[in-house]
């Protein structure tokens, strides 16, 4: 069944009205009619709803089922990725939800080429929203990621404290020899609740980041021994931690 997210409450009724580009959505492309039924996720439960009534502005739906399953990651992922030129970042945001992350956080790292202008890219960043959550619909996911503004530096080393493990990508690690494996360090942390990785962008983190980050209780992983794009190495790391968790 198709899925949507709402914001809109339910009443006492438990019935919910949805509508805008959603309500288009069932009624004009779907082609959905009273009877029909589809999941919604609204007020973080997902729920099996059915149709009431409608038109390509507005969908009121009854509840017929609460699920209690959840298909969310275990363990809560965010990804810091350089900022990359072109559309890559569309790439990362729509693969990666689709994976499981559960935050993006674009990072202005000292060799992004790409410079973010808040006020001109707004609409960007509504975009990249607007992706995540139609990767979230058609994964069947239970939330939707939250796609935040580009951070610096300072602001990334805050932001991690709020997190149990901390990895960055290092493709110098990569390049040698003797590298601990991503699955054991995977396997050291079983017993915690967050996980925030960095990945550099086009060209990598500088060194420079680098050692901020490793005096800030970051550790270093190594994903294999190939050099990995910077739109690939995200989602390598989040099909690696699926497979160890789920």
């Amino acid at each position: 069944m198709q899925r949507y997210f709402t914001d809109e409450p339910i009443n006492d009724n438990n019935l919910i009205t949805i509508t805008g580009e959603d309500a288009h959505h069932m009624i004009q492309v779907m082609r959905m009619s009273p009877g029909d039924q589809v999941y919604v996720v609204a007020e973080n439960f997902t729920y099996t709803m059915k149709i009431m009534e409608g038109t390509s502005k507005a969908v009121v739906l009854q509840i017929v089922d609460k699920l209690t399953s959840s298909n969310e990651m275990p363990i809560k992922v965010s990804i810091v990725c350089g900022l990359p030129k072109g559309d890559k970042l569309e790439l990362i945001t729509q693969k990666a939800t689709e994976l499981g992350m559960h935050t993006l956080y674009p990072y202005e790292a000292k060799r992004s080429i790409v410079k973010w202008d808040k006020q001109k890219n707004e609409k960007k960043l509504v975009r990249l929203q607007k992706i995540a959550k139609e990767a979230a619909e058609q994964s069947h996911r239970s939330r939707i990621p939250t796609i935040h503004s580009p951070i610096n530096l300072n602001e990334l080393l805050e932001i991690a404290q709020k997190y149990d493990v901390k990895f960055v990508a290092d493709e110098e690690d990569a390049k040698h020899e003797q590298r601990q494996k991503f699955a054991e360090q995977l396997k050291k942390v079983y017993d915690k609740k967050s996980i925030l990785i960095v990945f550099g962008p086009e060209g990598g983190l500088d060194r420079s980041e680098v050692k901020v980050l490793l005096e800030n209780d970051f550790q270093p992983i190594s994903l294999g021994p190939r050099i990995l794009r910077t739109e690939t190495a995200p989602l390598y790391a989040l099909a690696a931690i699926s497979y160890e968790y789920e």
